[in-house]
């Protein structure tokens, strides 16, 4: 009998600590949508301790570093929500910002083109990159012919 609770005590200890890692990310999200950015970051970090494997903390942590304009940062966790999840749609489409605004329009393009096979939720936000894209070819066009 003492076993048999000893056994019970264990597996509920077992499964409370999982529990607790698995709010991580629901605590954190929450704090995100209240702005409380500092404090979200540390419990999506610490998420991530727990299941390196979860490519929204990534993602999650990635539009904080994008508020605090850490564009390192933010490439680094979308290229590592994109390792985890290739067809996450958000990621790749903050990943295609940041090459636009760092003009580099041939690796947007390269990515549009990937997000054009993934997308199923967010495709409307292929014509704000075609047109991004097309001002560019403007400018770029009026440049060298001046």
């Amino acid at each position: 009998m003492k076993l048999i609770l000893t056994i019970l005590l264990f597996f509920g200890f077992c499964f409370s600590i999982f529990a607790k890692e698995n709010n991580f990310f629901d605590q954190a999200k929450m704090l995100f949508e209240e702005e409380k950015f500092e404090e979200s970051k540390f419990l999506f970090q610490r998420n991530i301790v727990y299941n390196p494997k979860d490519a929204k903390s990534y993602l999650y942590l990635a539009k904080i570093y994008k508020k605090e304009e850490d564009n390192s940062e933010e490439e680094k966790n979308l290229n590592t929500a994109l390792l985890l999840e290739p067809r996450n749609e958000e990621a790749m489409y903050l990943l295609i910002d940041i090459e636009l605004n760092r003009s580099n329009f041939s690796k947007a393009e390269e990515l549009k083109n990937d997000f054009k096979k993934i997308c199923s939720l967010l495709c409307e936000k292929l014509s704000s990159i075609d047109s991004r894209l097309k001002e560019f070819e403007k400018k770029d066009a009026s440049w060298r012919q001046s």
